[in-house]
């Protein structure tokens, strides 16, 4: 079935996607544009009628997704969501077909990862966990990064769906590899939030202009993608969530279970963790990744000056 597909004529696949938040909803606009038969669904109804709109199929359960799609994609916040999306009632697996592709974008534990491929590999389904980076900018400009295990050939069946969605889409190895590498993405994500706000405090309260100290550094070593994004948005106020802290959080919590069950020490993940887990404790866990500078600021009791 996969050689089938490869051969085929791939804009006529038909795609189901699962999962229409802050993400998933642009993702699938991007697919519907290029031209794809589109079915979705999600527990809300709004981001499902927004695109019905625009020439998608509603699905009222996960099985009608499974029933009309040749490849679903799922972009869900957590392991127990994929896997009730998987396996519940409603189920894909209860009106999958041998041959389905079934792509899952959301970041999830790796152990779960597996677990859910060996599962639907029972049900003859082929799973590729293919998380993402790049936030609510990178899903609305089809720029994501694309980290992906899984079958080469599956992967080669749904490349043109990626290309879609990202411009950096790497096959990192078997199942299970694409997660691994996401892990690893937010090991340094969170290290560059924390260090953001860390050194915008740093330069406010010993008397330099944190605009210019960014114009500064970021030419240099410390040059990277957050410094390069994210300090023009706090310095007008801005802490919407491109990427929510609570998902941030989730993701570390992934990180430091995948660290314990590796034998891997993370003393500087474990820290940037407590960071997190004290803005969620603060009840920040709907603001941008970003603002965890508020933790910083509370602690230096200091706020960051901004030009609104």
């Amino acid at each position: 079935m996969v050689d089938t597909l490869v051969n085929a004529r791939l804009p006529k696949m038909r795609i189901g996607f699962i999962g229409l938040g802050l993400m998933g909803k642009p993702m699938a606009g991007h697919i519907l544009k290029a031209g794809y038969p589109l079915t979705v669904h999600n527990r809300s109804s709004a981001a499902v009628d927004e695109l019905v709109a625009s020439g998608a199929q509603a699905a009222a359960v996960p099985r009608e997704v499974a029933a009309n799609s040749d490849v679903i994609i799922t972009m869900l916040p957590d392991s127990p969501d994929v896997e009730a999306v998987i396996s519940g009632p409603n189920g894909l697996l209860a009106a999958a077909r041998p041959g389905l592709i079934h792509v899952d974008m959301s970041t999830i534990s790796v152990t779960a990862t597996r677990r859910l491929a060996a599962l639907e590999a029972g049900h003859g389904v082929i799973h590729i966990d293919a998380p993402v980076s790049g936030g609510d900018i990178g899903a609305k400009n089809a720029t994501l990064t694309i980290m992906i295990g899984g079958d080469e050939y599956a992967v080669l069946a749904v490349e043109p769906i990626f290309k879609v969605l990202g411009k950096r889409i790497t096959h990192i190895g078997p199942i299970g590899c694409g997660q691994v590498a996401k892990a690893c993405n937010q090991i340094m994500v969170a290290a560059q939030m924390v260090a953001t706000g860390e050194l915008l405090i740093m330069a406010q309260k010993a008397g330099a202009d944190p605009e210019k100290v960014v114009e500064a550094i970021k030419g240099g070593a410390a040059q990277c993608w957050t410094l390069d994004n994210k300090p023009q948005r706090l310095f007008t106020g801005n802490r919407t969530p491109g990427f929510k802290a609570s998902m941030q959080y989730k993701d570390l919590n992934i990180v430091m279970e995948m660290a314990r069950t590796y034998g891997v020490p993370l003393p500087g993940t474990a820290a940037n963790t407590q960071v997190f887990n004290a803005m969620i404790a603060n009840g920040l866990g709907d603001q941008d990744n970003s603002a965890v500078i508020g933790v910083i600021e509370q602690l230096a009791h200091t706020v960051l000056k901004t030009h609104e």
